[in-house]
C-alpha cells in the first residue's frame, strides 16, 4: 500500500515561504495542506497553486494552531520579527519545524527557542541553505580531506551586488533595523554559519566595523526625483526601471514586486520598489566587516558589501599545508598543495537558487521527516550564527570586542 504524502503547513506565503519552500516541497512529493498568510490576494494565489481549500487557509497563525496538530510539519517563513512565537507554538504541538532565518530580532529569544525544542517531540531545522549547496559541500570535502593541513584562517566575502542591496536593503523589507534584523544577521547569517561549519568549533570573540556609506540623501545626484519614473538623472545604476526592466518576470526579484497580481509598471510607479535609493528610507550598513575567533584556534573574516557588480560569494581557506580559493558564482575551486606544489582545479554545479541550496535543504529536511536521516544541522549549532551576528552588531555600534565564550 502506498504511503500517504507528508503534509506540511506553510506559515507566511511570501517569496521564501511560497515561492521557494512550498514550491520545492510540492516538487518533491509533499502535500501542502494549510496556509497562513495575512494578505488575502496572496493567500488565494498560493492556495490555487497547491489546491489548498479555503477552509485550510488562515489570515493569522492563531486560527491555524487552534486546530491542533493537523499536519506532519510546519514551515515558518513569516516576517523577521514574527518567527519566534509561531515556532514555539508549533513545537508545543509536536511539529517538526523548518524555520526561516533570521530566527529572531532579540538575542534572548535564542534561549527560548532552545528551551521550546527541548520540551517538544519536534525538532527545528534552520534554513541555512548554503550548507546544502553542492559548492560549499565541495569546499567542506576539501577541508575534510586533510589536504589543507590544519585550518588556520577563513577569508569570506559576500558580494551582495549593488542592485540586490538596492532591492532588499534600501527599498525592501530589510531597509530598517528594527523592525527588520540587523543587516549582518538578515543578509549574512548564512555566511556566519559557514564560518562556524568550517571552523568546527563555537565562536569566542567578535569584532566588526561598518556603516551606511552611500545610500543617504546627501549622496543623491543633482536633480534626483523622489521616484525613478519621474527622474531624469542619466545613468543612475539604481534606477528601478533599469534594474527590473532587464529581468525575468517569472523569477525573483520581480515576483516580489508583482505578488498578488500587481503589474511591474504599477509596482515601480507607486510601490516601495520604485523609490529613489537616496531618499533616506534605510538605516542599515552597506559595507561591513566581521572578525571571529573560534575556540579551535581558527580565525574567520567576513566582508559583506553592496558595492560589488555580481551577487556571489568568494572564499579562501588558509591551512598549514595548503590554500583553497573558491568562487561560488563560477563554481570554481582552486587548491594549492604546499607539499606537492600541485594546483588542483575543480568545477561544481551551481545552478538553482542559492546555488541549488534551496532544493537541497528541502530534500535534506524531507529525509529527516521520513526518518531516513538526522536533522540537517542541530539547532544549537545553527544558533551560533545568530550569536555572532548579534555580537557583531554590538561591536560595530560600540567599537568594542564582544566576548561569547
Amino acid at each position: 500500500m502506498r504511503a500517504r504524502p507528508i503534509r506540511v503547513a506553510i506559515l507566511g506565503c511570501g517569496n521564501r515561504g511560497a515561492d521557494v519552500y512550498a514550491r520545492h516541497l510540492a516538487a518533491q512529493g509533499v502535500a501542502v495542506t494549510h496556509l497562513v498568510e495575512p494578505g488575502a490576494a496572496r493567500r488565494a494565489e498560493v492556495a490555487a497553486r497547491h489546491g489548498v481549500p479555503a477552509g485550510a487557509c488562515f489570515a493569522d497563525a492563531e486560527a491555524f494552531f487552534a486546530l491542533g496538530r493537523v499536519a506532519d510539519a510546519v514551515v515558518v517563513a513569516t516576517p523577521d520579527d514574527r518567527h519566534v512565537e509561531p515556532c514555539r507554538r508549533a513545537l508545543a504541538l509536536g511539529y517538526d519545524v523548518l524555520l526561516e532565518k533570521p530566527l529572531c530580532l532579540d538575542e534572548r529569544d535564542l534561549g527560548r527557542l532552545l528551551a521550546a525544542e527541548a520540551a517538544s517531540a519536534g525538532q527545528v531545522t534552520v534554513c541555512h541553505v548554503l550548507r546544502a549547496t553542492p559548492f560549499f559541500r565541495a569546499v567542506r570535502g576539501v577541508l575534510d580531506s586533510g589536504r589543507l593541513g590544519r585550518l588556520v584562517g577563513i577569508v569570506h566575502a559576500e558580494n551582495v551586488a549593488f542592485w540586490h542591496y538596492a532591492h532588499s536593503y534600501v527599498r525592501g523589507n530589510w531597509a530598517q533595523s528594527p523592525p527588520a534584523a540587523p543587516f549582518i544577521l538578515a543578509k549574512s547569517s548564512h555566511d556566519l554559519d559557514l564560518l562556524r561549519w568550517f571552523a568546527a568549533s563555537p565562536p569566542l570573540r567578535v569584532s566588526s566595523e561598518g556603516g551606511l556609506h552611500h545610500f543617504r540623501p546627501e549622496e543623491a545626484p543633482v536633480g534626483a526625483a523622489a521616484r525613478c519614473v519621474a527622474c531624469a538623472v542619466p545613468g543612475c545604476p539604481y534606477d528601478a526601471r533599469r534594474i527590473y526592466g532587464r529581468r525575468d518576470p517569472h523569477a525573483w526579484p520581480l515576483t516580489v514586486l508583482t505578488a498578488g497580481g500587481v503589474t511591474l509598471e504599477e509596482a515601480v510607479a507607486s510601490g516601495p520598489y520604485g523609490r529613489c535609493v537616496y531618499a533616506g528610507g534605510n538605516d542599515v550598513p552597506d559595507h561591513q566587516t566581521v572578525t571571529v575567533a573560534f575556540a579551535g584556534g581558527v580565525t574567520g573574516q567576513l566582508t559583506v558589501s553592496a558595492f560589488t557588480h555580481n551577487n556571489t560569494r568568494t572564499l579562501k581557506l588558509c591551512g598549514t599545508h595548503g590554500e583553497l580559493r573558491a568562487h561560488m558564482e563560477r563554481g570554481e575551486l582552486e587548491l594549492h598543495d604546499f607539499r606537492s606544489g600541485e594546483v588542483t582545479r575543480l568545477e561544481v554545479e551551481t545552478a538553482g537558487n542559492h546555488g541549488g541550496g534551496d532544493a537541497a535543504l528541502v530534500a535534506a529536511w524531507l529525509r529527516f521527516l521520513r526518518r531516513e536521516a538526522g536533522v540537517p544541522t542541530p539547532l544549537a549549532e545553527s544558533l551560533d550564527s545568530h550569536r555572532m551576528a548579534f555580537a557583531a552588531e554590538r561591536a560595530r555600534l560600540s567599537g568594542t570586542v564582544q566576548m561569547l565564550g
